[in-house]
């Protein structure tokens, strides 16, 4: 079994995900070669939870250029994982 903390490389923290966490739906960026069941068992692992659904959607990384540079950005994976009622919430900010 691989690294939890491999699976999960970080939360994504925007306005619109930081609405979702009233409907207790967080949203991740994730390893590109995980799948759901292995993103549901890294969240259990690491942070205690119970999860009810875990949708994913993998990114494509956009072009950008610079003067005659042309380039793309990294293509990665989101996990939108939505817990289940009387689990606790995850708080990103606690050692703030």
């Amino acid at each position: 079994m691989t690294n939890p903390h491999d699976i999960i490389i970080k939360p994504i923290i925007t306005e619109q995900s930081m609405e979702d966490t009233a409907d207790k739906k967080y949203h991740f960026v994730v390893c590109k070669r995980s799948n759901k069941t292995e993103i549901r068992r890294a969240l259990e692992i690491i942070f205690g939870v119970k999860v009810k659904k875990v949708n994913t959607m993998n990114m494509i990384g956009k072009f950008k250029r610079l003067g005659k540079t042309r380039g793309q950005r990294s293509s990665w994976k989101k996990a939108i994982v939505q817990l289940k009622e009387d689990s606790k919430e995850i708080d990103f900010f606690e050692g703030m």
